[in-house]
């Protein structure tokens, strides 16, 4: 029997302690990061409120109907209930694409989960083709700008969802949103292209590329982000984009379920 070490108090964690078979780690409380000793934390600036720059690239194309565009609606605006909403927390954009694209609001227009939430809810579907490509060359070039909203030196994750093949060319714009930086995660329904969703994804592509038969069933976009992508980041912020893509988990699981 390997004793349980975090139980005996035979390790030196600072705050936390995770036990592992034979062995244990060191971990922190929210609002801490792990120092590079392993053991000892620091408290972030930011706290559970680190800055983060999300913004949704929604297809609005015919193929997905209006009661499943109502349904990632919904998911949308369960996902903005978790952020902590500020100019100096968690601002979320919001695109929507079909054979052209519209953006519905650009990050920082609004300040609050209310009105991010009831602009959501208001959005209109556009039903028409699937341009892909010209959607995630939009991302790049505006969604992610200081003019429409976004900060420097802040973390910046795009959620894509798409029910169907791009009809025009994605490689070049999917590549520079990645080299940008940029967080990218790939979330297919239907007919999406496999294919198509691994060159949307930023690496590793398992853990940022997800596909689902059914609208109703998606339920592993929210697949927790390691913190070892973050490697070459500010801990604090890396640990906010962590915490926010746990609680996407439990929504979506929580939101299956109903």
């Amino acid at each position: 029997v390997v004793s349980d070490l975090c139980a005996t108090g035979d390790h030196d964690c600072e705050q936390v302690c995770v036990s592992t078979p034979g062995a244990y780690r060191c971990a922190c409380r929210d609002g801490f990061s792990l120092n590079s000793d392993g053991k000892t934390c620091t408290a972030c600036n930011g706290g559970l409120g680190s800055a983060l720059d999300l913004v949704f690239l929604i297809d609005g194309s015919k193929s997905v109907r209006p009661e499943n565009f109502e349904l990632v609606k919904k998911f949308i605006n369960q996902i903005v209930d978790s952020l902590e909403v500020s100019d100096k927390q968690a601002q979320v954009g919001l695109v929507q694409y079909s054979s052209s694209v519209r953006q519905e609001f650009p990050l920082g227009q609004f300040k609050n989960k209310k009105d991010i939430k009831a602009a959501v809810k208001k959005m209109s579907y556009m039903e028409k083709g699937t341009m892909t490509g010209q959607a995630l060359k939009y991302l790049v070039d505006s969604s992610f700008s200081v003019i429409n909203g976004a900060r420097p030196s802040v973390p910046k994750v795009g959620i894509v969802f798409t029910d169907g093949r791009s009809q025009d060319y994605i490689s070049d714009a999917a590549k520079k949103a990645k080299d940008s930086g940029f967080r990218m995660f790939a979330v297919g329904v239907g007919n999406a292209v496999e294919d198509e969703l691994r060159e949307i994804a930023s690496e590793p592509v398992a853990e940022h590329y997800f596909y689902t038969a059914d609208f109703r069933t998606i339920s592993k976009i929210g697949k927790k982000l390691q913190m070892k992508i973050c490697v070459e980041e500010d801990p604090c912020e890396c640990k906010s984009i962590v915490k926010f893509q746990t609680k996407v988990e439990d929504l979506i699981n929580s939101l299956q379920q109903k």
